[in-house]
């Protein structure tokens, strides 16, 4: 067969840039977030200098693992996606191939200006105003390369993978556009178009759905196309996939108030909130179930493949944040556990165990395919990264648990004349084991982040170029 790249092949050099940045971004991201760690468990690390702060570094690891790590995972799965489920090339090489290098740009900006303390101070959405109209472009483009795709597409129906990843990037458009409405003053300062509890309410219907459409639906239409995939039998139920995303984006909409329970917010947008959140667990538990089901007769495949050992843990640890989330929206539960780190360890539960192991899992079902090797450099190294990534997320989830409770009774405890039987600095004294804990955890997955760096190293270091250009040329022919 020519090796020539045809006007038919699928545009594999997008997904490959992605793919590998992911992983870059991934090690770097989780780097950081175990270096704020340890400074909760030794300040000193703070080094007195006003750069390597918590306050500024934080922010930067949110947005590292959040739009660098898991934002490459989305383009690069949705990108591949997209083009073997139409059976068609990407709409644009040139706009693909800007949305890389705009993403890029935009992660590079808040690396150098979130440490010198320019933000707009809004959770996930810290960027100055410069920044976020170049991700808004960048954004824009990728919807305009994903539904042209999708429009030229050969085969007849959209697969439901499709339909997660269409509204995640609709959804997000929207999200990222009406939140950072804004009045800017200087280049990097401006000032929210909302205030006071308009902006707090607009803020978290923005951030909880960054976590509900960003990190959440996205990753489903990589868990849809990936677990089947990778487990060699079709999606469990069909019909439950179409009523799993429709239940999801009507009611995930709607959650944001339970952030800012016993505040200025109306007491019915409260409530509002924390009704929508608890019927919200039923249509997660459906995804969950409708994933783990398609293994039906493939649960063998576990003994002997780490990668669907990746994807179904991640769809375990989807199921327990998507119950654990909806208790913590309870008024009487949130009273507990609000601005503890038992909503740390909640935010962890998804982002390490659910979205990071289903990424992962992505990228090595991918990389053998996108640079045609028949199988990744080393099956025992992913095993190793699989028990770093598992072990690391259990101890940082079971050690947050533990301080959020502990923190919320101690806060809570009053004495018979009515006045607070601890300091707070003797809740944050009792807090310390946990911190170490956290950090160790996060120093596992960080740790099985840099085996997949050397074994995606080996696996593309073994192909060359030629072999890569047929991977494209193959998979087209193969989807025909």
């Amino acid at each position: 067969m020519s090796t020539a790249i045809s006007p038919t092949a699928y545009n594999y050099k997008v997904v490959r840039q992605f793919a590998i940045m992911t992983v870059v971004w991934g090690i770097l991201g989780m780097g950081l977030g175990v270096f704020i760690a340890s400074q909760l468990v030794w300040p000193e690390l703070n080094f007195g200098l006003p750069w390597t702060t918590f306050g500024r570094l934080r922010p930067l690891h949110t947005n590292l693992v959040i739009f660098a790590f898991g934002g490459c995972a989305l383009f690069a799965t949705s990108y591949y996606v997209v083009q073997r489920t139409c059976q068609t090339r990407l709409i644009s090489d040139s706009l693909a191939a800007f949305t890389f290098w705009g993403w890029q740009a935009v992660i590079v900006g808040a690396i150098v200006t979130l440490p010198l303390g320019y933000t707009t101070t809004k959770e996930y959405a810290e960027l100055e105003w410069p920044l976020a109209i170049l991700l808004a472009i960048v954004w824009v483009t990728y919807a305009l390369v994903f539904f042209g795709t999708i429009v030229k597409r050969k085969t007849k129906h959209i697969y439901v993978g499709n339909w997660f990843y269409g509204a995640f990037i609709l959804v997000t458009a929207m999200l990222h556009i009406v939140n950072h409405a804004s009045l800017p003053v200087s280049f990097f300062k401006s000032y929210s178009a909302y205030a006071g509890a308009t902006d707090a309410m607009i803020q978290w219907w923005y951030g909880h759905n960054a976590v509900g459409f960003f990190l959440t639906t996205g990753f489903l239409g990589m868990m849809y196309y990936f677990v089947p995939k990778q487990a060699e039998r079709p999606i469990y139920s069909y019909r439950l996939s179409i009523v799993h995303f429709w239940a999801l984006i009507t009611l995930y909409i709607w959650a944001g108030p339970h952030h800012l329970h016993y505040t200025a917010l109306p007491d019915w947008a409260q409530s509002l909130g924390m009704a929508m959140s608890i019927i919200l667990l039923a249509p997660s538990w459906g995804g969950m179930i409708n994933g783990m089901m398609t293994l039906s007769g493939a649960w063998h495949k576990l003994r002997t493949d780490p990668i669907l050992r990746f994807l179904v843990v991640s769809l375990a640890f989807y199921g327990m944040s998507t119950f654990e989330g909806p208790m913590m929206a309870i008024k009487t539960v949130n009273s507990l556990s609000h601005y503890t780190d038992w909503t740390i360890g909640h935010v962890h539960a998804g982002a390490l165990g659910w979205v990071a192991m289903i990424s992962i899992g992505a990228i090595y079902h991918m990389i053998p395919k996108l640079f045609g090797r028949a199988q990744m450099h080393s099956t025992g190294l992913i095993n190793t990264h699989f028990w770093l990534a598992t072990i690391g997320t259990v101890l940082y989830i079971a050690s947050m648990w533990v301080n959020g409770i502990t923190q919320g009774l101690m806060w809570r405890a009053i004495n018979d004349d009515g006045t607070l039987t601890y300091s707070f600095v003797e809740a944050l004294q009792a807090s310390h084991p946990g911190f170490i804990v956290r950090a160790l955890g996060g120093a596992f997955f960080a740790t099985g982040m840099l085996f997949m760096a050397y074994n995606v190293f080996r696996t593309v270091r073994a192909s060359n170029p030629v072999e890569a250009k047929a991977a494209e040329q193959i998979a087209v022919v193969g989807a025909h």
